[in-house]
């Protein structure tokens, strides 16, 4: 059996007002997971374009 599998028997055994709280955590988790993954995406195009601006600049001479 499926982690996934074992949540939704686990979740059948509760009332739905317990579901609707676990659908809820659900929701929570994927929209903090998402906004990591944006967060850790911006960081990294930061990053390439801040390189890319950089280059060839350390031959420049002051």
């Amino acid at each position: 059996m499926t982690v996934a599998e074992t949540i939704i028997q686990h979740v059948r055994t509760l009332p739905k007002p317990i579901q609707i709280e676990v659908l809820d955590f659900i929701e929570y988790i994927e929209t903090k997971t998402a906004t990591q993954r944006r967060t850790q995406e911006e960081k990294d195009w930061t990053m390439f374009s801040l390189s890319q601006a950089m280059c060839g600049m350390e031959d420049e001479q002051i």
